[in-house]
């Protein structure tokens, strides 16, 4: 294999060093052969894309590229030389910062305190906070990341959140910038900003890994994209020759799914009515504030907003985890406003929460035991009822619901006795989803961002499973940072802005980019996009 050749733009003079290049990496666990001799070459300024299912291979080969894993065989190599990463930190040496898909941000600090956090410059026994301050701001300049280093964290939106992480690696020295689904919490000016700073960071040399599920997204920003399938690697493309239908053939041989939703199946009968709703957050203050909206049978009700609107707080209450201080909420005809979660889950609320790692699975636990989560103290897991349920544990039941779950929801598992966290995540996500919808008594179902960090495939399967609900006249309260998923699914949106719904749209008129500007508060005084 050559290791030189013409960096990204090179029309004449001698071939480059590759600045990161992946020599048949292997890497396997029980059972599992993650990455079966991967080769992968990045060459420096260049935007490169990693595209494949979840389970494919991306996440442990970027895990290797930063230190977290050692490949069981094959060479990596930075800047045509050989190296040995035994740690992040042997990484970071090498020039190599990773931004996750779950921000590592201290909220209760400032973004200068964060930047700096293990890493402080000092001069003498002091921490020197005006270079630290000069350094930062020298980097929000050069490379178009505009934050204040005196800002609170936790007073900033999800983009901004971002840059603080991207100038935090950069302030490590980073010149390989490995982001890992950098987009999947952002609306689409978000978006924008982002590849903005993207191509300032390329034209200063900085040499870009972008992984995403995002297939518009990866064809708009990359010079290269590489496509792992099952481990191993299928094909390196230019961005400017390939379409996303065939880079959806690629990651999973099938064309690039849709969620188009357009025949209608709304009811007129209301299976849920939310009323006024106040939910009281942290320093007495409103997070919910006077929510209204009916979801009918055979109706998916969509709520946009960017994170740290209100949504996470209107979910928890609706699931009763956490008290309403105003308001109302009907089951049917039963008002469940101080109904316990329990209780809730018992008489049909479904829930497929937005993190299934935190609210969705025991990670260490068998299948079997994470098909009862929620439904635990109901047949067909016990054998008759009452207060002593947990005692009377129906294993033959569980096992025979877990397998319907596993077949129905097409659940890629060797049995189903494995711990959960060995699933791939789409896999998981898939077996959340087909938990929640299995119950018998379904009547409510809340989808908080159901397809976040799934491959196009386990996407398509979701959206199918919602579809099907829905026709069948289940009641869908669905929660989503992806636009065309909201568009696409819902026959009702609205936008959630500091804790209030502030325009319903019309999801057979209104486009991504009007939606994320109500979102943003830049539409609420206009009428565009169907608002009423």
């Amino acid at each position: 294999m050559t290791t030189m050749e013409r960096g990204p733009g090179q029309q004449s003079g001698p071939p480059v060093a590759p600045a990161v290049e992946l020599v048949d990496i292997t890497k396997r666990f029980p059972g599992v052969v993650a990455n079966d001799h991967v080769n992968f070459r990045v060459m420096p300024g260049e935007v490169h894309a990693i595209c494949g299912e979840n389970g494919a291979g991306k996440s442990t080969l970027m895990k290797i590229l930063y230190g977290m894993q050692r490949p069981d065989e094959g060479e990596i190599r930075v800047g045509g030389s050989a190296v040995v990463f035994k740690t992040p930190k042997d990484a970071i040496a090498a020039g190599i910062g990773m931004v996750h898909q779950h921000f590592m941000l201290a909220d209760n600090l400032t973004v200068l305190e964060n930047v700096i956090l293990g890493a402080e410059p000092t001069t003498g026994p002091r921490i020197d906070f005006k270079r630290a301050y000069d350094d930062i701001a020298r980097l929000g300049r050069v490379y178009g990341l505009d934050v204040d280093p005196n800002e609170p964290v936790e007073e900033l939106e999800v983009g901004e959140r971002q840059r603080v992480e991207i100038i935090k690696v950069l302030y490590r020295g980073a010149r390989i910038l490995i982001l890992d689904e950098p987009t999947a919490a952002l609306v689409p000016q978000e978006v924008d900003e982002l590849f903005a700073n993207l191509r300032d960071l390329k034209a200063n040399g900085t040499t870009v890994i972008f992984i995403s599920h995002k297939l518009d997204e990866v064809l708009a920003i990359a010079d290269r994209i590489t496509v792992i399938r099952q481990g191993r690697t299928i094909d390196t493309v230019d961005a400017a020759g390939v379409t996303a239908r065939q880079l959806a053939e690629l990651m999973v041989g099938s064309q690039l799914p849709t969620p188009e939703t357009r025949e209608s199946t709304v009811t007129d009968t209301v299976a849920v009515s939310v009323r006024n709703l106040t939910v009281i957050g942290e320093n007495e203050r409103p997070v919910v504030r006077d929510v209204s909206f009916d979801v009918r049978k055979g109706e998916v009700v969509g709520i946009a907003g960017v994170e740290g609107n209100g949504q996470a707080e209107l979910i928890e209450a609706l699931l009763g985890l956490r008290d309403a201080a105003g308001g109302s909420i009907l089951l049917g005809g039963d008002d469940i406003t101080t109904w316990p979660t329990r209780k809730r889950r018992e008489h049909g609320v479904g829930y497929i929460p937005e993190d299934r790692h935190r609210r969705g699975m025991l990670l260490s636990s068998p299948l079997w035991e994470n098909a009862m989560l929620g439904r635990q103290g109901v047949p067909p897991f016990v054998k008759g009822g009452g207060a002593k349920a947990v005692e009377m544990l129906d294993l033959k039941g569980a096992r025979s619901e877990t397998e319907q779950i596993v077949r129905d929801f097409d659940v890629k598992t060797p049995n189903l006795d494995v711990a959960a966290h060995a699933l791939s995540g789409g896999n998981q996500q898939k077996f959340i989803v087909g938990r929640e919808m299995s119950a018998d008594d379904l009547a409510f179902l809340i989808a908080a961002h159901p397809t976040r960090g799934v491959d196009v495939g386990a996407q398509a399967a979701v959206w199918d499973h919602l579809r099907r609900a829905r026709h069948d006249g289940l009641a869908v309260l669905l929660v989503s940072a992806d636009l065309d998923e909201l568009i696409g699914l819902s026959d009702t949106l609205y936008v959630i802005y500091r804790g209030a719904l502030c325009a319903q749209l019309d999801p057979a008129n209104v486009t991504p980019a009007d939606l994320g500007a109500y979102m943003t508060g830049a539409n609420l005084a206009g009428d565009a996009g169907g608002a009423s």
